[in-house]
């Protein structure tokens, strides 16, 4: 255990944080950890510089909880994040590194969500709080006690909040938490109105300045493509279709959509295979060896299962989750342009997700690519030159070796020669498709983002941008919102924010219509701008709702 938890086990954690810290995979903690965890384990307040990618969630994390008392049912511990993304990502590090530890409770508070489930785990006594400035400080207007247990403080990302004009909310925070507390800031820069802040409220700070590494992957070719959650196990088929690989590595996030992820494609004749953390180590080698020599060609796998994977044959990796962090990005990626090869690297990128493709991009300085989707002549195109392909070296001699046996199958079944040809073809594609109408019919252009570039980016004016809203209920109003698909919202994101906020009644609010670049929202005609009035500051998924009466003329 110790020497697979290497450097960590020098930085008096918590034993239960160094087991966990193991079970994640991480092996030697990087240069902001090392720095970081000492000064923050011995209470010092702080500034740390680091970009998003180094590793800052854990600098700050594993010492918190490795601090934290499980036995107090109250909150000891707050974090704020600029965005409600930022938020939950966070909220999930820690309860992936407190899982060793009984009886800790963690919360995510953001905007755009119902208030109800978030209450109701403060009052239950979650001791770790991940918040936005915006949110947490209307559940301060409704207990202002709710941090006067809090101990420490984390500002994570403090520039970015400051430009999203988050100042007045946390002098505020700052005012509901104890003086005696300790304070963590971490910023990628540190402009004039940051350092205002920590000679305000941080007590002889110790500084860790990270310098940002331009990790570089130069030998392989990296594209991504604009997809829904629901629609990967579809786009990773297709992409397989036309992708031209000898070895591919599929990254997923969790065991189950190994197992699940495999399971299709072995449905589809693929020589596949899963890789977690609960396969045995002897069938882990004997899978890998499965991929070098060939009886393997798909591997699909989780970050901690892929850990020593060096297979030269391996040309692609496809991400098909999200990494959660850039470091993770380059070490998938990686598994491929090794022995002098090029690699080709896909990622799945789901509208939640383009903001950590924007981080992975400016940590590695390398842009990603967006590609599109293949459409059904593209797929037809590949069938046939993998047809093409297997068929060339086999007719040099194939009417020599086969000719009698021709003439026999032609008589006894009596068709034609063209008509044994094709039923050949069929019996040696496993009945697949090889004509463009059944294609088609086949595999439908998956909808939304990953639609060809002709289908998907239209003018403001056309006709899906102006498409006639529904008839209005008696009493209701259509209002408008600049915030849609591509916003990442949803119906419900809209519906929870209008509900907390307004303190309207369920029944008071009508459809909710999300187009790509607005959405519009039925409210009750009677009270409107009292009610617009109340929602001027909401705030949902870290972007201004700003909603404004619709006018359909």
């Amino acid at each position: 255990m110790t020497q697979e938890i290497g450097g960590f086990a020098a930085l008096d954690l918590h034993p239960q944080i160094l087991a966990a810290v193991s079970a994640v995979g991480y092996e030697e903690p990087s240069p902001i950890q090392a720095q970081s965890i000492p000064v923050i384990l011995a209470g010092h307040d702080m500034i740390g510089q680091a970009q998003t990618g180094t590793g800052k969630t854990a600098a700050f994390a594993l010492p918190l909880l490795s601090r934290l008392d499980p036995a107090r049912r109250e909150p000891q511990v707050l974090i704020l994040t600029p965005t409600r993304e930022l938020a939950l990502q966070v909220a999930t590090a820690f309860e992936t590194y407190s899982k060793q530890m009984s009886g800790v409770g963690v919360v995510a508070v953001y905007g755009g969500a119902p208030m109800g489930p978030q209450l109701k785990a403060l009052r239950q006594g979650a001791q770790i709080i991940v918040a936005t400035p915006g949110r947490l400080c209307d559940h301060l207007r409704r207990d202002e006690k709710l941090l006067s247990t809090v101990e420490r403080l984390v500002l994570d990302e403090a520039d970015e909040m400051l430009k999203l004009g988050f100042m007045d909310d946390l002098e505020v925070i700052f005012q509901a938490i104890p003086e005696g507390r300790q304070t963590v800031l971490f910023s990628a820069t540190l402009p004039p109105s940051i350092r205002s802040i920590a000679e305000r409220h941080l007590k002889e700070p110790k500084h860790v300045k990270i310098a940002a590494k331009t990790q570089t992957v130069s030998r392989i070719d990296q594209a991504h493509l604009l997809i829904h959650a629901d629609q990967k196990v579809g786009a990773v088929l297709r992409l397989l279709e036309v992708e031209e690989f000898d070895a591919l590595i599929a990254f997923v996030r969790t065991k189950q959509a190994t197992l699940d992820l495999a399971s299709a494609l072995e449905a589809k004749g693929y020589k596949a295979a899963a890789l977690n953390g609960d396969i045995a180590q002897n069938q882990r080698e004997r899978v890998i060896e499965s991929l070098k020599d060939g009886r393997l060609d798909i591997v699909v796998a989780t970050d901690v299962a892929a850990r020593g994977i060096d297979v030269p044959r391996i040309t692609h990796v496809l991400n098909v989750d999200m990494p959660y962090d850039p470091e993770s990005y380059v070490h998938r990626i990686g598994r491929t342009g090794r022995a002098g090869r090029d690699g080709r690297a896909l990622l799945l990128v789901t509208p939640r997700e383009r903001r950590m493709l924007q981080v992975i991009e400016r940590v590695t300085g390398q842009a990603v690519a967006e590609v599109r989707l293949p459409n059904a002549q593209q797929v037809l195109d590949a069938r046939i030159k993998k047809l093409i392909g297997g068929l060339t070296p086999l007719v040099a001699d194939a009417e020599t070796s086969h000719g009698e046996l021709l003439d026999r199958l032609i008589t006894e079944i009596g068709c034609s020669p063209r008509a044994l040809a094709s039923a050949l073809l069929r019996k040696a594609t496993n009945g697949q498709s090889l004509n463009l109408a059944d294609v088609e019919r086949e595999q439908p252009l998956v909808p939304g983002a990953s639609a060809p570039r002709e289908r998907r980016e239209r003018a403001p004016g056309d006709v899906r941008e102006r498409r006639a809203p529904m008839p209005l209920a008696e009493g209701r109003v259509r209002c408008r919102t600049a915030l849609g698909a591509r916003d990442g919202i949803a119906a419900k994101n809209l519906l929870g924010a209008i509900l907390n906020e307004g303190g309207l009644a369920r029944e008071a609010i009508g459809r909710i219509q999300i187009r790509e670049t607005f959405s519009l929202v039925e409210l009750p005609e009677e009270g409107l701008e009292r009610l617009l009035g109340k929602l001027k500051d909401t705030r949902v998924a870290g972007k201004s709702l700003k909603l404004r009466r619709y006018r359909e003329d």
